[in-house]
């Protein structure tokens, strides 16, 4: 007799009716260096590297609470003939920052100053005024990052390819097809090709998807989702039409205050983690984890 396989994470997180809102990761400061080669499960340790580059990358990715992800094109070819391109973004809530160059050697990308970058300051590289839009296909992590990140990756490229880039890991492999939009540091999930142009698009004119937005990846995920709520109730989709006032956490309660259109919001939600929703979150986790549900409390205006 033969045993059907159990679906992979993205189709069992789609069958549960999973929410996709709030659950961007947490982290303002991003360092992306281009290696075209393969990338392998723990990118930065498993790619081809210059000696001792990557576990020098995840050192300062601790040190600065940054993501640093190893990035390329759809073609799998460089993107300049004049060296490596790396970017480097703080995703201020209020003033996002993206800084590119071109290095002549991978190691170089040591040199950009991450600390100053997050103090409000320049990384050495230069402003760029461009956004990115990064597709998480790194099989090697999650197969449900290549089978559903490929194609949208494929169509972006196709329709906004000087902003797309593939990327090696930016977390939540369950809501593959997952999309970070840099530098104001959206996340987007369960995504597919002509979904994926339409976020882009949007994007581009300064909207946002609020169907497959995971969050905005400067707050944290309870404030994430009090976002997403309110904006729901409210029909703000501009990037700029909600500002985070003050925040604060008891227990499993998130309280979040939001300004909007000259009116104040507060916003209180009740995350979970029940014991009797663990399951595997990802392809090759290796146990069972609650899933985090976020529950609306209330949301009332202020003034």
């Amino acid at each position: 007799m033969t045993t059907r396989p159990e679906p992979r994470c993205a189709a069992q997180s789609l069958l549960r009716d999973e929410p996709v809102a709030g659950t961007a990761t947490h982290v303002r400061t991003w360092l992306l260096l281009e290696h075209v080669g393969p990338w392998g499960d723990r990118a930065l340790r498993d790619a081809r590297l210059p000696e001792g580059l990557g576990a020098e990358l995840e050192r300062r990715a601790r040190e600065h609470r940054a993501k640093v992800l190893l990035i390329r094109r759809f073609s799998s070819k460089p993107d300049s003939p004049d060296g490596v391109r790396a970017f480097a973004a703080y995703a201020d809530p209020v003033r996002p920052r993206l800084e590119s160059g071109l290095l002549a050697d991978p190691r170089e990308v040591l040199d950009v100053d991450l600390g100053s970058l997050r103090r409000g300051g320049t990384s050495g590289l230069a402003a760029y005024a461009g956004s990115i839009f990064g597709v998480c296909t790194n099989g090697r992590h999650d197969v449900c990052c290549a089978e559903r990140g490929r194609p949208v990756a494929r169509a972006l490229d196709r329709a906004r390819p000087e902003e797309t880039w593939e990327v090696s890991h930016i977390g939540g492999d369950r809501f593959a097809a997952n999309l970070v939009v840099l530098p104001h540091g959206l996340y987007y999930g369960r995504l597919d090709p002509a979904s994926s142009i339409a976020v882009a698009g949007a994007h581009l004119s300064g909207e946002l998807d609020l169907d497959h937005l995971r969050g905005r990846a400067s707050h944290p995920m309870g404030v994430q989702a009090a976002e997403a709520f309110l904006r729901r109730e409210l029909g703000a989709t501009r990037i700029d039409d909600v500002a985070l006032v003050e925040r604060s956490t008891d227990g499993d309660l998130t309280r979040a205050t939001f300004a909007v259109a000259g009116a104040t919001y507060d916003v209180v939600v009740r995350t979970s983690r029940e014991p009797s929703t663990a399951t595997r979150l990802t392809c090759k986790a290796g146990r069972d984890s609650p899933v985090p549900a976020h529950e609306l409390v209330s949301a009332a205006r202020r003034s």
